[in-house]
């Protein structure tokens, strides 16, 4: 059994951008060489997040408006008074909700990925900001 880490750098905008990376989290495992096993992939930051959601226009469109009514910016978030000069307490919160990991088995070398999941990097902050990622493969 074998277990190789990478680690993977995204420019991203803030306000709640959103970047497929299925198709760079499937070469990473290619270009493992591992067959089968389970691929673990986490952010790490607490105002950003991963996902698998199905990648089309609406769903970007909806994502966002879901995060922006569950937990809308609010300057009077604690975290915004306790910490002048910030305004992200929202962002921290949706980063909570949603999580920093997920975790893909991986058979002959592929993701198991149902016909339409597709793994995406959603960043709750308020700015543009580097994210970074560790995907983490555990197979043979």
């Amino acid at each position: 059994m074998s277990v190789l880490t990478h680690f993977m750098q995204i420019s991203m905008n803030g306000d709640s951008h959103i970047e497929n990376l299925t198709q760079r989290i499937q070469r990473t495992l290619t270009d493992s060489g591992l067959q089968n096993g389970i691929l673990t992939l986490f952010v790490k930051h607490t105002t950003a997040s991963v996902m698998i959601i199905e990648d089309e226009p609406g769903i970007r469109s909806d994502t966002r408006t879901f995060w922006n009514q569950a937990i809308p910016a609010n300057p009077q978030w604690e975290h915004n008074t306790r910490n002048p000069g910030e305004d992200n307490g929202h962002s921290h919160l949706r980063g909570q909700l949603q999580g920093p990991s997920l975790t893909i088995p991986f058979v002959k070398g592929t993701l198991t990925l149902g016909t339409w999941q597709q793994l995406v990097l959603i960043d709750f902050d308020t700015r543009p900001r580097t994210r970074e990622l560790v995907i983490q493969l555990l197979g043979e």
